[in-house]
């Protein structure tokens, strides 16, 4: 069953979600109209593909028409008919394989015991026995050395693929897993801080289908969730006003076990929510 909005309500709902938007990108915007990198925020818009100017557009989600609306007739995934906007099915249709496996790794993540003891130690991997660290712009706390002890004297136990794979060649064997893509819907698990972050990347998969609401929310959870992840990296971030989480220690061990598993109530529910929209997708 289908609900069919004016255009005055639409209208009034895409005007705040691009007021929302606007305000969560603001410091992004100013920085890359200065040229200036910023080591945290901007993996939410190299890592994750999505433009400001896509995330500004409102997209109602499945079941609800839109009148008045032939500005989304040029819009992918949707069909105009005198007027009225509504996802295309056809679109839909010709996703469906797509829908459908991320479907499948959001349900087995889901129904998965989450783990909470790695720490944050794919970071300190990924700058492991190597001088080409990937924020070269930034120190390591500890150092070269230090930072190779940390990973040496530590159990390594990634399960995410897109974490692992940029592990450095020497940081790969000590791995207790080696995850690949096609293993990915077996080992991903929801005490993960990469898979919870995804919870934005799959939001955007499903894009224009997603309701924006649930995407924005799915971005603040992976924004919120990148700011710890690189708090516990091996970087020293404090002149960007990002005290350490000192994973190296047990009270730092604790901080961010507590912080990751906070994390992982919230994304919960999202994905779910997730889920619930690929069902609805695929009847």
């Amino acid at each position: 069953m289908s609900v069919t909005l004016p255009f005055a309500e639409w209208s009034s709902y895409a005007e705040d979600h691009a007021a929302r938007v606007d305000v969560l990108l603001a410091d992004h915007l100013e920085r890359r109209r200065r040229r200036e990198a910023h080591p945290v925020e901007d993996f939410l818009f190299t890592y994750y593909p999505t433009r400001p100017n896509q995330l500004r557009v409102w997209h109602p989600g499945p079941g609800i028409r839109l009148e008045d609306a032939a500005s989304y007739g040029d819009r992918r995934g949707y069909v105009v008919v005198d007027g009225t906007a509504a996802l295309d099915p056809a679109e839909i249709a010709r996703r469906a394989d797509s829908i459908t496996w991320i479907r499948r790794l959001l349900v087995s993540t889901l129904d998965r015991q989450p783990q909470f003891g790695c720490f944050g130690l794919h970071e300190w991997a990924m700058a492991y026995r190597t001088p080409d660290v990937r924020h070269a712009a930034w120190p390591l706390r500890l150092g070269a050395e230090g930072t190779d002890q940390v990973v040496e004297s530590h159990k390594i136990s990634c399960s995410h693929f897109d974490a692992f794979r940029f592990f450095t060649t020497p940081a790969r064997p000590l791995n207790t897993l080696q995850p690949d893509r096609e293993s990915q819907p077996a080992l991903e698990q929801g005490g993960c801080l990469h898979a919870n972050m995804d919870l934005y990347k799959w939001a955007t998969k499903l894009m224009p289908f997603t309701p924006s609401s649930l995407l924005l929310e799915c971005f603040e959870l992976a924004r919120d969730i990148r700011t710890l992840d690189m708090r516990a990296s091996p970087y020293d971030l404090a002149p960007l006003g990002y005290s350490p989480v000192r994973i190296e220690t047990p009270e730092g061990k604790a901080e961010y076990t507590a912080a990751q598993r906070a994390f992982a109530d919230r994304a919960r529910p999202l994905r779910a929510k997730l889920i619930a929209l690929c069902d609805e997708l695929l009847r």
